[in-house]
């Protein structure tokens, strides 16, 4: 090999170190995503996570059935978190997504209630709608829109998360986590850790039951065979 050959593929090698380290996720301090109801995520639960887009019509239609077989079971059977996956063909979904995060570091309770208001409303920000808006137009519809629908005492707090830094880079977090996870677009699921199988219609209420049901119901068995165990070890002491 000849010293210019060498020097070259030395170069590469080099650049294409350089670029995988710099590709590297940051690692968050805390788990990503958005706890349901702010009932913390437990293993001892069937736990779901969502990648959801806030302006996606496919995320807006798959959230309400999958938010009532949540509901239904309880924090003691299931345990829901919400990843923001913002795709980049939606002009919005950042900025929507990124004003999540805001609002969740305000005031977590208050983080549903504007994804609901969003997915109600997504219209407002998709493509066609705000085409020929400036983004400074588009950021202060955004913004206008969540302390409309929270309360405007909080339209302070939340123009100032936008020019924090650190919320970008949480919704860019959020992201990468989503692509670490192999998550391509949404709605994307996974069920105590592994991919849920979607076809092009969103799951509804009977077809979360019928996941969660014999989960559920596996959960209940072990429990009760750990509390036998646990009875039977006393009366041996």
């Amino acid at each position: 090999m000849s010293k210019t050959t060498f020097s070259l593929a030395f170069l590469l090698i080099l650049s294409c170190t350089t670029v995988l380290v710099r590709s590297q996720a940051i690692i968050p301090s805390r788990y990503d995503g958005f706890v349901y109801r702010k009932h913390a995520a437990s293993t001892a639960t069937v736990m779901i996570e969502a990648f959801y887009d806030p302006v996606c019509p496919d995320s807006r239609d798959s959230w309400a059935p999958l938010k009532q077989a949540v509901d239904h079971y309880g924090p003691r059977v299931v345990s829901l978190i919400v990843h923001t996956f913002p795709l980049p063909y939606h002009d919005n979904a950042f900025m929507t997504s990124r004003a999540l995060h805001i609002v969740n570091e305000l005031n977590a309770s208050a983080t549903y209630h504007l994804l609901d208001a969003f997915f109600k409303h997504q219209e407002q920000f998709y493509n066609a709608q705000t085409l020929n808006m400036s983004r400074e137009t588009v950021l202060n519809h955004v913004i206008g829109f969540a302390s409309s629908t929270l309360g405007n005492s909080l339209k302070s707090a939340i123009t100032s998360g936008f020019k924090d830094l650190k919320t970008g880079t949480r919704t860019r977090v959020s992201f990468k986590y989503g692509c670490s996870r192999g998550v391509y677009g949404t709605p994307f699921f996974f069920v105590n850790g592994f991919l849920l199988p979607v076809s092009d219609d969103a799951i509804d209420y009977d077809g979360w039951r019928k996941i969660i049901d014999p989960l559920a119901t596996k959960q209940d068995t072990l429990l009760q065979t750990s509390s036998d165990c646990k009875i039977v070890f006393s009366c041996l002491s």
